[in-house]
């Protein structure tokens, strides 16, 4: 079985393409968690170094150690970015790809920076160096939760969509009922502004701009309130009961090096197709 990536982006055959593949694009070796781990604490630092740069007094007090920090960083990326590139077979697809887009806005930046000055008709180009922040989204390629999140979220739609309806509905005949009890003297001008007032109540939030005044609109938003704290669990039973129910059944993505077929189980040690032996499998933690 090949994954919807190697289809994509088709992965090598043989050679230390394809070693380079199993690690960059891999997460279930040791080698392939490894890399995964490392290059999400590198890129966690590389967004915690531009955060406080931002910083005018930290920036000022320690320029030359930040900017040491983010050309260290940008060299890193360049090479893991070029390392993608070559060890796969389609490279022009990652490139264009949406983590491949992502890669390089987290490497222009501060090539630009070099290249471009400071000039007024690029208003400020520091207003580009905060793309870097985008390399945050790139932990979404290396983490597998995130892509067991949105399958579950993408087969829990329509349970999702039918909830949302149902608070639509029942946020629509709450902020109606206000209007007719409060009315335009106590703030509720309108249909529209007691909606809102119904949207914020029931999330919890209660910005307080709109209160209710009579004891029969307190009462109604007491209501609201209590309501609101069963209503906000019931996305995340949904979603959480689809994940648990998705777990058990979800392959792997470890490979046989000898024939490439994928999706073998946790414990197999050999190949299901051709009986080679298989590279370790090791499982994410609890």
């Amino acid at each position: 079985m090949r994954t919807s990536v190697d289809l994509t982006l088709g992965k090598p055959l043989q050679g230390w393409r394809l070693r380079l593949y199993t690690i960059i694009f891999e997460a279930d070796t040791r080698a392939g968690r490894l890399f995964d781990q490392w290059l999400i604490a590198v890129i966690l630092i590389s967004v915690a170094v531009v955060v406080v740069s931002s910083v005018q007094g930290v920036d000022t007090r320690y320029h030359s150690g930040l900017t040491a920090l983010e050309w260290l960083f940008t060299v890193a990326f360049t090479i893991e970015y070029l390392a993608r590139l070559a060890c796969v077979r389609h490279p022009m697809r990652y490139a264009l790809s949406f983590y491949g887009v992502i890669d390089l806005l987290a490497l222009l930046p501060t090539y630009v920076a070099l290249l471009v000055p400071e000039v007024h008709a690029l208003i400020d180009v520091r207003i580009l160096r905060l793309l870097r922040v985008f390399r945050v989204f790139k932990l979404t390629a290396y983490v597998s939760e995130y892509q067991s999140l949105g399958r579950a979220l993408a087969a829990s739609r329509r349970k999702i969509l039918v909830f949302l309806s149902a608070v639509l509905m029942i946020v629509l005949v709450m902020g109606t009922l206000m209007y007719v009890v409060e009315g335009p003297g106590n703030g509720f001008t309108s249909i529209p502004t007691s909606v809102y007032w119904a949207i914020t109540t029931m999330t919890t939030v209660g910005f307080g701009d709109i209160t209710p005044k009579t004891d029969l609109g307190r009462l109604i938003s007491s209501a609201m309130m209590l309501l609101g704290w069963g209503t906000l669990a019931v996305p995340t039973g949904i979603v959480t009961a689809e994940m648990t129910a998705r777990r058990a059944a979800e392959p792997t993505t470890r490979t046989c090096h000898e024939c490439l077929t994928e999706g073998h189980l946790p414990e197999a040690r050999y190949c299901l197709h051709c009986g080679a032996h298989l590279p370790s499998y090791l499982r994410a933690p609890p």
